[in-house]
């Protein structure tokens, strides 16, 4: 499952379950459509919470949604997540997409007010890493 919801900071996405090649295609095909006029800096909030580890055949459509969220005027991201292998795996692709210098990673078991913590990296560039 995936969803796009834009937010006063910018967009939410939420991505749930196992979400196979077809599925994360159609989520770059709403990307494209969501960010068609967007036109100042924005930030990103990615809940994957409920998220499975990306089987291959999905990784690329998700490089390709990072870039273009990058180059419409993506400021900084900030991933939750729940499972430290899907966590290592989004730190991976960040990388080779060359976004890893403005997204922040938190494990929501161990955060405690994930959620605020996410939005003030977002608005206030608060480093959670900090």
């Amino acid at each position: 499952m995936t969803k796009i919801e834009r937010k006063p900071f910018g967009y939410k996405l939420t991505f749930a379950g196992f979400i196979k090649r077809d599925e994360m295609e159609a989520w770059y095909e709403d990307s494209q459509n969501a960010l068609q006029n967007q036109m100042k800096d924005f930030g990103v909030f990615i809940d994957m919470r409920e998220l499975k580890t990306l089987p291959k055949e999905s990784q690329e459509p998700m490089q390709k949604g990072q870039m273009l969220f990058k180059t419409k005027g993506m400021q900084r991201s900030v991933c939750i997540l729940n499972d430290s292998i899907t966590a290592m795996q989004f730190k991976r692709i960040a990388k080779q997409t060359g976004i890893y210098e403005w997204e922040r990673y938190l494990d929501a078991s161990a955060v405690k007010d994930w959620e605020k913590v996410g939005v003030d990296w977002i608005q206030r560039s608060i480093d959670p890493d900090q």
